[in-house]
């Protein structure tokens, strides 16, 4: 996957994000794909914890997890991770997808200083 790929994925602001949360449920699926060891550290409860690490053992399944066919939100720590797992969704038919822009950490600078950074 090249660089450039990773920018054409869409993406959403931590703002957004938060308006949506705060709205009560949404009709999104929210992905986080940060290691256990960082959400014992910061993390929204509201998403889904699909580690980028455990690739093997998730892929294989997705589509039996999850609707191919919602809105789908992925987020990590600052935008990388979640970028190459939003491209991947895409191949794999998910219609919807869209990267958090920034991840958890623009989330706790500009939304909830209470969420740990790290």
């Amino acid at each position: 996957m090249s660089s450039q790929d990773l920018y054409s994925i869409p993406e959403i602001d931590v703002e957004t994000l938060a308006d949506a949360l705060q709205r009560g449920p949404i009709p999104v699926q929210l992905l986080d794909v940060r290691e256990p060891q960082e959400l014992a550290i910061a993390r929204l409860t509201e998403f889904q914890n699909i580690p980028l690490s455990q690739f093997a053992e998730w892929s294989g399944s997705i589509t039996e997890q999850l609707d191919i066919h919602q809105e789908t939100w992925v987020m990590c720590h600052h935008g990388m991770r979640s970028a190459q797992v939003c491209q991947w969704l895409s191949q794999n038919g998910f219609t919807n997808v869209k990267n958090i822009s920034g991840g958890i950490d623009a989330y706790s600078l500009k939304i909830d200083s209470s969420i740990p950074r790290y």
